[in-house]
Parts: C-alpha cells; structure tokens; sequence
C-alpha cells in the first residue's frame, strides 16, 4: 500500500466515526510496528482533540509520532519526530488542535480529515516511505 493510500485510508477511518485522529493514524501505519492495529488504538485512545481540550497538540500528529518511535526501536526517534511535525506544520498551518480548528472565512484552517492525511503523509515523506 503506497502511503497516499494509507492517507486516505487514514482519512477514511477518523470519517467513519470509529476513530479518533490519533486512531485513524496508528492503524494506518500498523504495519510499520510489531503491534496490532487493535493494540495501537487502544494505545492511542487517549491523544485525540488536542489531548481532550483542544490545548495540545493535534492526536494525529501524535498519532505518527507514535508509530516514528515504534518503528525506530526508539532509536533516533527525536529528531524524525521533529521533522514530522516540521512537515505537519507546513502542510497544516498548525501544529494545536485548538489553532487547526480556527475559523478563517468561514473555513476551517485544517478539518480533522485532513490532519490526519497529513500526519500520515508527513510521516511517510520524513521517513522515506512516498
């Protein structure tokens, strides 16, 4: 599965209602870890919605972060995780769920969906997955 398709897949999940952003993330990448989709949600359940206020950062986010740190042993995780959000950032224009969510002409800056696309695809491109 090319990660466009694990994008939209991504994408797809957080639309269905049966995942939060960080959810839809993990399970996507699942097979980039030793740990089942089932698992990494339940791991996961909790980083959706800015951590459950809007205030931090966007689950999605930490949702590839996640699976960065799994994929990686843990090893060298920091930096690859900075490049994720650096990429998340400029494909978002926000890294907080509460800035994501701002109203701008009537639009949102960046809708859940797309977060999660662009967690996934910032995770694919820091990570040589494209």
């Amino acid at each position: 599965m090319t990660i466009n398709e694990r994008a939209e897949l991504a994408a797809n999940m957080k639309l269905s209602g049966r995942y939060n952003c960080a959810q839809a993330v993990t399970a996507a990448l699942s097979d980039q870890t030793d740990l089942s989709s089932e698992q990494l949600c339940q791991v996961s359940a909790g980083f959706c919605a800015g951590m459950g206020n809007m205030e931090a950062t966007c689950g999605a986010l930490i949702g590839a972060g996640m699976v960065a740190g799994l994929a990686t042993e843990g090893r060298g995780t920091l930096p690859l995780t900075r490049q994720i959000q650096e990429e998340f950032r400029r494909t978002s224009g926000a890294l907080r769920c509460k800035d994501l969510k701002t109203m701008t002409d009537g639009k949102l800056l960046c809708p859940c969906d797309q977060c999660v696309r662009n967690a996934v695809l910032a995770y694919g491109k820091v990570l040589g997955l494209e």
